[in-house]
């Protein structure tokens, strides 16, 4: 039976190359950003929804301009919960449909920025944590897509709490070293993940749930 795992960090983190050793092991990579991307594509109904609350998120050609809708969403809490009621339920919905499609007993990862944000990560057998110090999370991000440091700042403020989601974690990666010390303990998470296979088909044979 497959087992279901929620994997996120903030900003920075480098959740994306945890998630990209996960799948270089053999695990199903479902990356929630893209599906977000398909659910909000042109002639979507999340498009349309979008374009009827923050027009000015738009662009000329009617696709959605997401430089404007992140500087609503990431300023105001209020219209990030709207946003994310819109474009979640299709993102799930298209997780799904990805998830069947994995070979059985394959480990499926699903890569969530915001998983403990929300409800799925109650529906994960386990969730993985990458955690990286404040400051190299910032240069990171600084170096590889040019916001300023108080774009950064407010991005990491929408955020949960660092310490928030160590609790909630049940593994948690540090990624403030070497590449070849995150693939090693990417390999040590996984190999204990695998080793949950079968108490995971056991459980749902049997009925009983998480």
């Amino acid at each position: 039976m497959r087992l279901r795992v929620g994997l996120t960090g903030g900003i920075g983190s480098g959740k994306s190359e945890v998630a990209r050793l996960f799948a270089g092991l053999g695990a199903l990579v479902v990356d929630a950003d893209a599906l977000a991307r398909d659910a909000v594509a042109p002639g979507s109904a999340g498009l349309a929804r979008i374009a009827e609350r923050w027009p000015a998120a738009m662009a000329a050609d009617g696709s959605l301009d997401r430089a404007a809708l992140a500087a609503v969403v990431f300023a105001d809490g209020s219209a990030r919960d709207e946003l994310n009621a819109i474009v979640h339920p299709e993102v799930r919905r298209l997780g799904g449909l990805a998830e069947a499609a994995a070979a059985p007993d394959q480990i499926v990862v699903h890569d969530v920025p915001l998983l403990f944000e929300g409800p799925f990560y109650r529906q994960c057998d386990a969730n993985v944590l990458v955690v990286a110090d404040e400051e190299t999370r910032m240069q990171r991000i600084v170096a590889r897509s040019g916001f300023s440091p108080e774009d950064v700042k407010r991005r990491m403020a929408a955020q949960i709490d660092p310490a928030r989601a160590r609790e909630l974690a049940d593994y948690t990666i540090d990624n403030d070293g070497t590449i070849d010390a995150l693939g090693a303990a990417v390999r040590e998470v996984y190999d204990d993940l695998s080793s949950r296979l079968p108490a995971v088909s056991r459980r749902n044979s049997s009925g009983a749930t998480r």
